[in-house]
């Protein structure tokens, strides 16, 4: 049985992930308010965002801009986009 959650980006019941994503409490948060669908957008806007920005996973700097960019993604803000992308049409 898939485990629900109510998704605080999409604010409806949606199925959630199967494990935490993140060790402590911000994974744990993530765990119990996030949909699986929300948290697979997020990593792939991650990807185009560290590709796009040339953001290093090294520099403390960039990992917190991204962070503070997927806490804005995942609550339903504005958020950072990748420059110049124009994404495909339907």
């Amino acid at each position: 049985m898939t485990r629900m959650v109510m998704c605080r980006k999409y604010k409806e019941e949606l199925p959630g992930l199967e494990r935490p994503p993140y060790p402590g409490p911000k994974g744990e948060t993530i765990y119990q308010d996030v949909s699986k669908r929300a948290w697979d957008e997020w990593q792939a806007h991650q990807t185009m965002l560290i590709n796009e920005r040339r953001l290093n996973m090294m520099d403390p700097e960039d990992r917190r801009f991204l962070q503070a960019e997927m806490d804005k993604f995942l609550a339903g803000e504005d958020y950072a986009q990748a420059e110049g992308y124009v994404p495909p049409s339907a």
